[in-house]
């Protein structure tokens, strides 16, 4: 079946409720992969310092302006509920119920929603009404701990573990099982309770398991994955940059100590006492040569080595421009939407929303009179 370009959620109907972080991007996922998705703004924006121009996880998706706390606008966004199969919010416990949109009226004008709450700490528990950033929720799960040198403090791994992984990724897996089920035989909508903390102690899951059988060490940078392990960490270059090895099994290790140039002399790999004296080597070694030349020389190898490119390199690096990993679009090199469909591709195909751009529009498409301007209902 040839490719219809709309994306596999192409359908599906989404509300968001404006805010910053998890939320959006777990919305401009479901976008990205063809679902319709409205923006519900709010007068003043929603708190994020850029411009709506370069807020990419508004990409594909329609804003509509509405007044949450104005009489009448809980009713406008119920309206919009009642045309939606997927809602996602992102307040704190309590507040989307304070402001009359919550799941008990949302569900009671449409049964079958699927209604989508994002936070940090969860819906219930001691610290569900804390404020907290990204920072703090991968703290308390013991993810934070793991990252970094053992003599520093732990490394923060921008917000990308818990906010986008533990947080974004959770909910839309989350969202779409519940769409699923709520489009089944007999099915019904649902409230999706996703955490970043419960999420990002998920993503652990392999690592306590490990821990339980004694492969792995509750200590940061000690572990075969934390870095601990001298050839499956980064190492600097000649030049100041960095090239990434991961050379975990025997035969991927045996060609990366021959291209490194030291297989002749290298302390064998399992001689745990030894790994000291084996990462200096290695060191010492990557210090020869430029980050380029290294590339060269392990480029069509097996040994399991990469250059560490910063964000504006990564776009032009060969195997990422032949897959298309990035595109442009507005004037904007941003990733690509993913991941990849045979037959139902996601493009990105709408720069990002600006607040309030699109009411006419979706309030036509959707069926939704109440929320057009005033200027449209007075020409009928």
């Amino acid at each position: 079946m040839a490719g219809t370009g709309n994306g596999p959620l192409a359908g599906v109907r989404v509300v968001e409720l404006a805010g910053i972080g998890p939320g959006p991007f777990a919305a401009m996922l479901l976008a990205d992969l063809g679902a319709d998705v409205v923006r519900v703004d709010r007068p003043g924006g929603a708190g994020l310092a850029i411009d709506p121009a370069y807020d990419l996880t508004n990409r594909n998706k329609r804003s509509v302006l509405i007044d949450l706390k104005a009489d009448g606008g809980p009713e406008q966004v119920l309206d919009l509920v009642e045309h939606a199969d997927i809602l996602i919010e992102g307040y704190r416990p309590g507040v989307a119920e304070r402001l009359g949109v919550g799941p008990e009226p949302c569900l009671e004008r449409n049964p079958r929603l699927v209604y989508g709450r994002m936070t940090g700490w969860g819906q219930g528990g001691p610290l569900a009404q804390r404020a907290g950033h990204d920072i703090a929720y991968i703290a308390v799960t013991g993810t934070l701990s793991m990252i970094g040198k053992p003599d520093e403090p732990p490394v923060v791994p921008a917000n990308l573990v818990g906010d986008y992984a533990g947080g974004s990724l959770y909910l839309v897996v989350g969202v779409l099982a519940a769409l699923h089920h709520a489009r089944a035989e007999g099915g019904s909508g649902q409230v999706v309770d996703a955490a970043i903390t419960d999420g990002a102690a998920h993503l652990a899951t392999m690592i306590h398991g490990m821990m339980a059988a004694g492969g792995w060490q509750d200590r940061r940078g000690a572990n075969l994955l934390d870095g601990g392990c001298p050839f499956y960490g980064t190492y600097e270059t000649a030049d100041g940059g960095y090239m990434a090895v991961g050379a975990l099994e025997q035969q991927f290790y045996d060609e990366f100590i021959e291209l490194l140039g030291i297989g002749d002399t290298a302390p064998a790999r399992k001689d745990f006492a030894r790994w000291g004296e084996l990462r200096a080597a290695v060191a010492r070694r990557f210090k020869e040569r430029s980050r380029a030349e290294w590339t060269a020389v392990f480029e069509d190898s097996d040994a399991c080595v990469a250059p560490v490119l910063s964000l504006r390199e990564a776009p032009a690096h060969p195997h990422l421009a032949a897959r298309g990993t990035f595109t442009e679009y507005g004037g904007i090199t941003q990733p690509a939407p993913a991941p990849r469909f045979s037959a139902t591709p996601g493009a990105v195909h709408r720069p990002p929303a600006q607040p309030g751009a699109d009411t006419d529009e979706v309030a036509r498409d959707w069926g939704v009179p109440s929320i057009r301007t005033d200027e449209t209902r007075g020409t009928g």
